[in-house]
C-alpha cells in the first residue's frame, strides 16, 4: 500500500508492517494507521472525489487496503445528513445536523468496520471471520460475510436484543450465546479465534477496523461541503467508534480538505460510563458494571480506551453521561421531530446534547452534528417501552370519541 506506512502503537511508539492479519503491540497497545500524507495529497482531490460511487470506498486514498482490493457487496456508507432546524430551535441551538447511519446495510454504523473487516480477510485469504459483539458488530460482520461468501463465528452477550441475535441466525452466523457480561463474551471469542486462527474482527484488537469506522466523519464533512461544525455527538461504548470519527476528522486536516477541527462530545449512559468518568476526574479508566438499556455502549471494560480517550482530549471535548430515562426520551424525540427511528444507543449522542442544551453548556452560537449509530427496529422492545402502546378499541366511532378524550386528544 504505497499511502500507508505502518501500524504505530499508541502506547509504546513500536511500529509494525501494516499485513492484513495487524492486530495488537506486543506491549498490549492497540496500533494506529499511519498514512503519507504528502503521498494522498498527490493523489486525491475534492474534484475526483465528486465522480465517485456513493459509498465508504469513495475515500480508498485514506484507507489501509491494496489498489486492486474489491469494493465489500454491500453498499455501505454515504448515509443522510439532515439538517433539523425545528429541533435546532426546539433544543435552542444555532445549527443541528443528525446523521443517520441506521441507514446502512445491516442497520449500524459498524457495517463500517465490517466491510473494512470483509476487505482485509479477502487480502489476508481468509475464509472464517469471528468477533464478540453486544449485537451490531455481529449483526453488521455476519451480513457482510455473508455478501461476500465468508463464514461467520459470532459470540453475543445472553442479553443481546433478539431483533439483532434474529439478524445473525438469517445471515447464516454460527452464534454463541455467552452466559455472563461483555467481557465473558469477548475473552471466550479471544481463545476461540486464537485455538482456531479465524480472521480476528474486534474492533480494538483489529487496527484497520477504526479505519472504516471514521468514514462517516469523513461523509459528514463532505456533505457540509467541508464547512466544519463546532461539535460532533455521538454515543461510546468501547471507544472504536469515537477514535475512528476523530482519526477520520484528522486525516482531512492533514491533507487540507478542512481547515479546523471539531471538538468531540463522547455520550455514555449513566449506568456504565467508564471513559467519561476517567476525562471527568483525571484519573485512569476503571470498569464498571454494565447497567443501561442502550445495550450497544454497555461495555464495562473498554477495548479501545487509549484511542478514545485520547481522541476525546485532543478535541478540547466534552463528555456527558444520560440516564435510561433521558435516553428513551432522546429516541422518542427524534422520532417525532425527525422522523429518525434510533436504537437506544443509536440516540444517545443526542440525548446528551439535549442534556448540554438545558445545563447551558451548548447554545444558540453553537453548530452540531448528531451521529444516530444504529436503527431502532433494533430494540423494538425497548421503542415501546419509550412511546407506548397505541389506542386499541374494537371498530367503534363512539369509542374512538372516548378514547381520544381518555388521552386529551385534540383533532385539528
Amino acid at each position: 500500500m504505497k499511502h500507508v506506512k505502518y501500524g504505530k502503537c499508541v502506547r509504546c511508539g513500536r511500529t509494525y508492517e501494516a499485513v492484513p492479519g495487524l492486530t495488537t503491540c506486543e506491549c498490549g497497545g492497540i496500533l494506529d494507521i499511519v498514512y503519507d500524507y504528502d503521498y494522498i495529497r498527490q493523489t486525491l482531490t475534492k474534484e475526483k472525489l465528486k465522480e465517485r460511487e456513493h459509498t465508504m470506498w469513495r475515500y480508498r486514498e485514506l484507507l489501509p487496503i491494496e489498489e486492486d482490493t474489491a469494493p465489500t457487496p454491500l453498499r455501505v456508507g454515504w448515509s443522510p445528513l439532515y439538517e433539523e432546524p425545528r429541533l435546532a430551535e426546539q433544543l435552542g441551538l444555532g445549527r443541528l445536523w443528525v446523521k443517520d447511519d441506521g441507514q446502512n446495510p445491516t442497520a449500524s454504523l459498524k457495517d463500517r468496520a465490517s466491510a473494512m473487516a470483509v476487505a482485509k480477510a479477502a487480502e489476508a485469504g481468509a475464509r472464517v471471520i469471528a468477533c464478540s459483539s453486544t449485537g451490531n458488530a455481529a449483526s453488521s460482520l455476519a451480513g457482510n460475510a455473508a455478501a461476500a461468501g465468508l463464514k461467520t463465528y459470532i459470540f453475543v452477550p445472553s442479553r443481546a436484543p433478539k431483533g439483532k441475535v434474529a439478524q445473525l441466525m438469517t445471515f447464516g452466523a454460527t452464534v454463541v450465546s455467552v452466559q455472563g457480561s461483555y467481557e465473558d463474551t469477548f475473552e471466550l471469542s479471544k481463545a476461540a479465534i486464537d485455538r482456531w486462527g479465524w480472521y480476528n474482527r474486534n474492533a480494538a484488537i483489529n487496527p484497520y477496523l477504526s479505519e472504516g469506522k471514521k468514514t462517516v466523519s469523513l461523509e459528514i464533512m463532505e456533505q457540509l461541503c467541508w464547512q466544519v461544525p463546532d461539535y460532533i455527538a455521538l454515543s461510546v461504548g468501547d471507544g472504536c467508534t469515537i477514535a475512528g470519527v476523530w482519526k477520520g476528522l484528522k486525516d482531512l486536516y492533514a491533507i487540507g480538505f478542512i481547515d479546523k477541527l471539531p471538538r468531540l462530545i463522547s455520550v455514555q449512559a449513566e449506568g456504565c460510563c467508564p471513559l467519561n468518568r476517567a476525562i471527568a476526574t483525571g484519573e485512569p479508566w476503571r470498569p464498571m458494571e454494565e447497567n443501561t438499556l442502550a445495550d450497544s455502549i454497555a461495555v464495562g471494560v473498554p477495548r479501545n480506551a487509549d484511542k478514545a480517550l485520547m481522541a476525546i482530549r485532543e478535541s478540547g471535548g466534552l463528555v456527558v453521561n444520560v440516564s435510561d430515562q433521558e435516553i428513551m426520551a432522546a429516541q422518542k424525540l427524534l422520532g417525532a421531530a425527525c422522523g429518525v427511528f434510533g436504537e437506544p444507543a443509536g440516540v444517545t449522542g443526542t440525548a446528551g446534547v439535549k442534556k448540554l442544551c438545558e445545563q447551558g453548556v451548548l447554545g444558540r452560537g453553537d453548530s452540531v452534528v448528531s451521529i444516530v449509530t444504529g436503527n431502532g427496529l433494533k430494540d423494538v422492545a425497548n421503542a415501546i417501552k419509550a412511546c407506548g402502546e397505541p389506542i386499541s378499541i374494537p371498530g367503534d366511532m363512539e369509542l374512538l370519541l372516548r378514547a381520544f378524550a381518555d388521552r386529551g386528544i385534540v383533532v385539528e
